[in-house]
């Protein structure tokens, strides 16, 4: 069993170290395994976790299987099956482990996992599904194809189609998969841009009053509408928006499985078009929390030396951690003509990690007659997680406590910051959609 420590937890804020992923030692089974060891050791020990995903009921379950049911009795082998749990949500880390750094112990559970991930990619590879699944880019240029994209839609709706699915591509046919749009989001946001008045730029000690939009490859491909309901809420407030000139997947799906080398790829694309507009006086945004998170967490933790990749993470904003900024400085409008009324408000994980607060609650809170009602569970989507056929039902149990919640609430108004949580929250509780907090403060606005 593991020394006790001096104390259990800290006064002191989280320290998240930067992820050694260039060291050769990373990439080590034998290191990695006496890790994951010590480790499971502490959690094993700790339990607190149990109710968060699917890794600690895995790993409890092996030590508490075992012969001598603690974690010498569970075989090395069996380690990878914890980690193929972790979707990476960073909640473990944030919210409840009492011995994240700057504690003794040291324990930063999702980069070790992430670790885990990595070398298993390293070591095997990834299978065909996951591949495609993890490739966002490649697969928004042909589906959003006119024509393309209206038979897939349709495809993904016949339940011969989603069974043939199932069997061949391993992708549940229960799961909710998004529509794909040919009119995109960067074709919608361009041509509105042209038709919008200029607005007077005014800056603030902590927002320049401009922003570029990175439209996410979901938001462009599979939810449109949300950006130019970003844009005129923006536009309202008289904040300016532009397109980022030129974008590739954030490499947030590609870090899930741990490829690493691909998501290296995507930062040296992105970075340096999102670098030069914060040269040029603008703030950055995007819609999808996951997105957002990427930028200013993950992509600063993986490369803590690149002066670029830190200059995008101090200028990149949550949208309505933007407009509350905006909103302590007098310069949020008020004039809402249309009350919201009750509001089930999903927060996505990679949002509540930020460490920013609710700042859509906040924001929506402002709208007369309106009551958002905060629901702090996961949703058990994660992107990818909640579609595969061998972990979708684990998703839905995961996902349940928060949809019974909604359910509970009828009359209410189901949202939630992240467009895929939202439409498998809104499966689970029999709910005919999810509404992005942006486009409840356009509906608030009358835009």
């Amino acid at each position: 069993m593991s020394k006790s420590p001096d104390r259990e937890g800290s006064l002191d804020a989280p320290t998240r170290h930067p992820l050694d992923w260039k060291n050769e030692s990373f990439y080590d089974a034998d290191e990695l395994n006496k890790e994951l060891e010590r480790v499971f050791d502490i959690c094993h020990g700790c339990r607190r976790c149990v109710n968060l995903c699917e890794s600690f009921p895995t790993l409890f379950d092996l030590v508490d299987e075992s012969d001598t049911m603690e974690i010498d009795g569970v075989d090395p082998a069996d380690y990878m099956k914890v980690a193929d749990q972790c979707y990476l949500c960073d909640m473990c880390f944030m919210t409840k482990c009492p011995y994240v750094p700057p504690h003794e112990w040291n324990v930063d559970f999702p980069h070790l996992m992430l670790r885990a991930k990595a070398v298993k990619y390293q070591q095997q590879g990834a299978s065909f599904r996951d591949k495609v699944l993890t490739s966002t880019d490649s697969v928004g240029r042909w589906a959003t194809i006119p024509v393309v994209d209206v038979t897939i839609n349709t495809m993904n709706e016949q339940r011969w189609a989603r069974n043939l699915l199932e069997k061949t591509m391993g992708v549940h046919h229960q799961a909710v998969l998004p529509k794909f749009h040919s009119n995109t989001m960067r074709k919608r946001v361009k041509e509105q841009l042209h038709e919008l008045r200029e607005v007077k730029v005014r800056s603030t000690e902590q927002t320049r009053g401009q922003v570029a939009l990175f439209t996410t490859c979901y938001g462009n491909n599979n939810s449109p509408v949300l950006g130019t309901h970003l844009v005129d809420v923006f536009h309202h407030n008289d904040i300016a928006v532009k397109l980022v000139n030129s974008e590739r997947c954030c490499g947030m799906p590609k870090m899930e499985l741990g490829d690493l080398e691909s998501v290296e790829r995507a930062k040296e694309h992105n970075v340096p078009v999102l670098a030069a507009l914060v040269d040029k006086g603008y703030d950055l945004t995007a819609l999808v929390p996951s997105c957002v998170l990427m930028f200013k967490q993950e992509l600063p933790l993986m490369f803590p030396d690149d002066p670029q990749v830190q200059k995008v993470k101090n200028a990149f904003f949550d949208p309505f951690e933007y407009l509350w900024l905006r909103h302590k400085d007098g310069l949020l409008r008020t004039d809402f003509s249309n009350p919201l009324g009750d509001i089930s408000y999903q927060v996505a994980c990679h949002l509540r990690v930020q460490n920013i607060g609710y700042k859509a609650r906040d924001v929506l809170s402002l709208v007369p007659d309106t009551k958002v009602n905060v629901l702090e569970r996961c949703s058990g989507h994660d992107g990818t997680y909640a579609v595969k056929v061998e972990t979708h039902d684990k998703a839905v149990k995961i996902g349940r406590p928060v949809a019974r919640k909604v359910q509970a609430a009828e009359g209410s108004t189901l949202s939630s910051d992240c467009p895929m949580a939202g439409g498998h929250i809104a499966q689970l509780s029999e709910r005919p959609e999810s509404q992005h907090p942006i486009s409840l403060l356009h509906k608030a606005y009358g835009l």
